[in-house]
């Protein structure tokens, strides 16, 4: 099983004839996804580079395709406005890979979803400037890079490496991780080290680090602790904000699956932005040190540095 996205999942990308869109829409499809169209004002009716059907509007391409699911490419300036257009359009899973969305934008975006779901939809939001979700799919190429082409039961949204990524049939260990972070390229370092020491993922949500998003930790761990065949669970953080504390708390009372962590930023100094917008020391509760002691009164396994994040993972399932 997996959560959020599986081999079916109809997918569409908005901002699908610009650099990047084009690009990841590439990548998606080699990887196996099922993705149906794109969106790209004022060129409704024509086709992308892979054949793709492009429409003008969301709630267009949705009514075409059978989407269910977004990846979002839109310049940061309009990124805001897209995430809005395809949650009004009935989209369930959006996922803004955008980087530098202005923080108000994200409050008015977050206020309108707020109050979708609070009228009954259903509405995630994963991101913005995260690198997507996947669910891994089986090798159908027989090799370990890039090259390799993958099944329709696997399903990648975002702009993460697949070919590092494991399903759990072709794992030494038969056992699978959700990895849910606020860090891109240290959830590629998760999935290259699990992968690695033999295990494989159900699914690995990249949440972004910006200070106003969608889903937390929290949200995610607790699909995880939902999905039968997710055996573990690794959770990646960093400096800033409360999330890591709270999850501390509600792994402690929620999650009774193995959880180890890694918290990213120790030697980052108070004050200072440290790569990610929501990434800044403001108070006690937002220091490395701080949430890595909640983490371990709450029995997560914590990884001290980023190359032991598999090693703790495999500590923390008694493996």
């Amino acid at each position: 099983m997996a959560i959020l996205i599986n081999g079916s999942t109809r997918v569409i990308c908005q901002g699908i004839t610009g650099a990047f869109g084009a690009q990841h829409t590439r990548g998606c499809l080699h990887y196996g996804t099922r993705l149906v169209g794109g969106v790209t004002p004022g060129k409704g009716g024509s086709k992308d580079a892979n054949g793709l059907p492009i429409f003008d509007t969301v709630r267009q391409a949705v009514r075409a395709t059978g989407a269910s699911a977004t990846m979002i490419f839109v310049p940061p300036a309009f990124a805001g406005d897209a995430i809005v257009e395809a949650a009004e359009a009935g989209l369930t899973l959006i996922c803004a890979i955008t980087e530098g969305i202005p923080v108000q934008d994200m409050v008015r975006v977050r206020a309108v979803l707020d109050q979708r779901n609070a009228s009954g939809d259903k509405v995630v939001l994963v991101g913005p400037n995260c690198p997507g979700v996947i669910t891994p799919g089986r090798k159908t190429g027989g090799g370990t890079g890039p090259a390799d082409v993958y099944t329709s039961d696997g399903c990648k949204i975002g702009i993460m490496p697949g070919y590092i990524h494991t399903h759990v049939s072709e794992s030494r260990l038969k056992k699978s991780v959700g990895i849910v972070s606020r860090s891109g390229t240290l959830t590629y370092e998760a999935v290259w080290q699990t992968s690695a020491l033999g295990l494989g993922q159900s699914t690995c949500v990249g949440i972004g680090g910006d200070p106003v998003r969608g889903v937390n930790h929290i949200d995610v761990m607790a699909l995880f602790e939902a999905d039968d065949e997710t055996d573990g669970i690794m959770m990646i953080g960093e400096i800033g904000g409360s999330d890591e504390i709270e999850a501390a708390r509600y792994i402690k009372e929620k999650i009774n699956k193995p959880v180890a962590a890694f918290i990213g930023g120790r030697t980052a100094p108070p004050g200072r932005r440290m790569g990610h917008a929501g990434a800044i020391i403001g108070g006690a509760d937002d220091t490395a040190d701080a949430k890595i002691t909640a983490l371990k009164a709450a029995g997560v396994e914590v990884a001290i540095s980023p190359a032991e994040m598999g090693a703790a993972m495999i500590r923390a399932m008694g493996l």
